[in-house]
């Protein structure tokens, strides 16, 4: 008899990655079958298991793709199957977030489940606009409000002389469509029409936007301007901190959008620092490895060689294991250890071991090159320029299709100006990619080449570089990316 699986109900916080908690994290990569909404980051999803099964369960203005009874029984169907399933919830899921439907369900088949707290948008997207919800001198209550509900026609059935008198700051989700309304029954039962109003459209976002004016001006402000869902508005005296609070926005790379072309599996130190300076980051492709047929007589010869070459960071990790599963002792290598990058070359003198750098070596002697499946696709003269040579593959790497959709879903809700290319080899899968959304942006967006070998390769495919640090460097490259912006600001 089949055991029954549990099942993870996770708030994945309001969009910023790094707010997810560690338990929900921890949720996320041991799942089988992950169930996401349209407001949990997709980013989160490169954390989750190789085979594990992907179901978006997100709705848009005018499409719903799951209904909530299909959600609460699909969870319970996997759960029979004996699976870990994980509900991500964008925020926090018992903050409108029909936490209790879906956990009223599991409990009445049986079926084991834990709740986890996320950040929720009420909350962040004010404090990331630079307002805190409570404040001494502004503010010492907090109320959250759904601004629409189950009624005929969507407005918010609300106690709104108990909210106008007993509230200081409110935060209303989802209130771009009634705002005329809310603010219209806010004046009506006693709040001062002066009250400060902001809206936050994809609060903790690099991509985060702001509207402000009063209860009596922001209704026409929105009009006019076209803002939309998803976002928070928030009223009350303690907007007027914003300005002294203010520190998002006040990121040196804020509202820079970046489809960042992805070499290796997980999220690169790359991505990680530009989202720290206030960019919204997409990385494409995923990438997937499995085990690769090894090369027994090359592992059994590895004394033999003169030099070895390590093409990448990941194939360092892997030729370890290897080493391990096999009962090989390194010692047995006494050749001269080589890499491509400084990248690789931490990941070697982390083990102990001191390489030099590619450019550096001589044609003389035998070479054995290691790194993953990709070494039979692309020419390895990007790498290093050598006469003959042995390959061991330690993985087979291969894009990972079922994250196409979810990036073109991301595509689609960001507005992408700038794609970087970090290596040379960085630059075939992007051009090749079936994403007419990716082909579309390799003519409208600023090309970025961390290199001169990058942007030679990129004229190769027809691309015209926009940019190119000074140095292969982040630094380099987040200055670069920072003057170029100014200029645009100019």
């Amino acid at each position: 008899m089949k055991q029954t699986g549990s099942v993870y109900l996770v708030g994945a916080g309001p969009g910023d990655i790094g707010l997810i908690t560690v338990k929900g994290l921890e949720a996320i990569k041991k799942a089988d079958v992950i169930l996401y909404d349209r407001l949990a980051n997709p980013k989160l999803l490169d954390f989750a298991k190789p085979d594990c099964e992907l179901i978006y369960c997100g709705k848009l203005p005018q499409r719903h793709f799951l209904r909530q009874e299909s959600i609460n029984d699909l969870l319970i169907v996997k759960a029979l199957e004996g699976k870990t399933v994980t509900r991500l919830k964008g925020g926090d899921p018992s903050v409108f977030g029909r936490v209790g439907e879906e956990a009223e369900g599991l409990a009445e088949h049986g079926i084991r489940f834990e709740i986890v707290p996320g950040i929720t948008s009420g909350i962040a997207a004010p404090i990331y606009a630079g307002i805190p919800v409570t404040h001494r001198e502004y503010g010492t209550s907090f109320a959250v409000v759904t601004a629409h509900d189950k009624s005929n026609n969507g407005q918010p059935n609300i106690d709104w002389e108990g909210l106008v008198k007993g509230v200081d700051t409110i935060a209303f989700y989802m209130g771009v469509a009634n705002l005329p309304f809310i603010c219209e029954n806010m004046i009506k039962h006693g709040k001062a029409s002066s009250t400060p109003v902001i809206l936050i459209q994809w609060g903790t976002f690099g991509r985060q936007k702001t509207l402000e004016g009063t209860l009596e001006t922001i209704a026409e402000k929105v009009r006019s301007s076209g803002f939309t869902n998803p976002a928070i508005t928030l009223v009350g005296d303690i907007v007027n901190v914003r300005e002294k609070c203010k520190w998002f926005e006040n990121q040196p790379l804020f509202g820079s959008q970046i489809l960042l072309a992805r070499t290796s599996e997980g999220e690169s130190d790359l991505a990680r620092q530009l989202r720290e300076q206030g960019a919204d980051v997409i990385e494409y492709p995923k990438w997937k490895s499995t085990p690769a047929i090894m090369e027994e007589d090359i592992l059994s010869n590895l004394c033999t060689y003169d030099k070895v070459l390590f093409t990448s960071p990941e194939s360092v990790a892997q030729f370890f294991t290897i080493l391990a599963e096999r009962e090989i002792d390194i010692r047995h290598l006494h050749a001269e250890i080589y890499v491509p990058s400084v990248k690789s070359k931490k990941a070697l003198s982390s083990r102990g071991i001191v390489a030099k750098l590619a450019t550096t070596m001589e044609e003389a002697g035998t070479l054995l090159i290691i790194g993953d499946s990709t070494i039979r696709s692309q020419t390895l003269e990007n790498t290093v320029n050598y006469g003959s040579h042995d390959v061991l593959i330690t993985s087979e790497k291969t894009i990972d299709e079922q994250f196409l959709p979810i990036v073109e879903r991301m595509l689609e809700e960001a507005d992408i100006d700038t794609i970087i290319f970090p290596s040379s080899l960085s630059i075939q899968p992007i051009v090749e990619s079936s994403s007419a959304a990716i082909h579309t942006l390799l003519g409208t967006s600023k090309i970025v080449a961390m290199g001169e070998k990058t942007e030679i390769m990129a004229a190769t495919h027809g691309l015209n570089v926009n940019i190119r640090p000074t140095k292969p460097t982040v630094e380099e490259l987040i200055k670069s990316l920072t003057i170029d912006e100014e200029k645009v600001l100019i």
